[in-house]
């Protein structure tokens, strides 16, 4: 692969220059005004897999920008490499402290998502539509699978994921309708993918916040 050629994969993109995409890069402030929300909201709490997820929305919102600038394979690596890695983050810390299982289960089901996210990318990738991003379908679907799973035991963080879940699918879907509608709107969509997405992964950490202060349930 080379790494430093040209990547037009985006509607708002008409040429190779640096701000050929504008709106697309602009808008992954949302990311890092986002990260600056959840430190305020994290001040004093101790939790140090949240601040980690706090560092990677950051990272999120830098990788982005370098994408939609440069836009060449390393700056394409830097945008998923961030967001892969406050996914596989999250995955654990929700193994342990949402589902109560060992840091070494945690890590398992780390391992066992990559081989079955790939394969489930693969099927949705005939998708009309949503097939565009294939990809981030299989997490919409592990956020479903663990709310159902914290219905009945910890229902505000079943709820909370829940929300995230169809928050996501509302961002995937806007990411997978820039490049069809771009006759009809030529700016794209991709930028609601940034303002949703930052809305999306702030919550996620909220959701975790709430759940690791929320006071233990009473014995009966």
């Amino acid at each position: 692969m080379d790494w430093f050629a040209a990547i037009d994969g985006y509607c708002e993109r008409l040429g190779p220059g640096y701000w050929a995409e504008p709106v697309n890069a602009l808008t992954n402030l949302a990311f890092l005004l986002a990260a600056l929300a959840m430190a305020w909201r994290l001040r004093g709490t101790g939790l140090p897999l949240a601040w980690a997820m706090v560092v990677l929305l950051a990272l999120v919102g830098l990788g982005s920008f370098l994408f939609h600038t440069h836009a060449q394979g390393w700056a394409a690596l830097a945008d998923t490499g961030a967001i892969l890695a406050f996914i596989l983050l999250y995955l654990y810390a929700a193994s342990r402290d949402f589902l109560g299982l060992s840091p070494v289960w945690s890590w398992g089901a780390v391992a066992l998502f990559l081989p079955a996210a790939a394969a489930m990318s693969v099927v949705f990738a005939g998708l009309p539509v949503l097939g565009a991003s294939a990809g981030y379908l299989p997490v919409v679907m592990l956020i479903a699978g663990y709310a159902a799973r914290l219905w009945g035991r910890a229902p505000r963080t079943a709820r909370g994921l829940a929300l995230g879940a169809g928050l996501l699918f509302v961002s995937v879907t806007a990411r997978s309708l820039d490049m069809p509608l771009c006759g009809r709107l030529p700016m794209g969509t991709h930028f609601l993918w940034h303002l949703i997405n930052a809305l999306v992964l702030a919550w996620m950490i909220e959701v975790y916040r709430r759940h690791m202060l929320a006071p233990a349930p009473r014995q009966r």
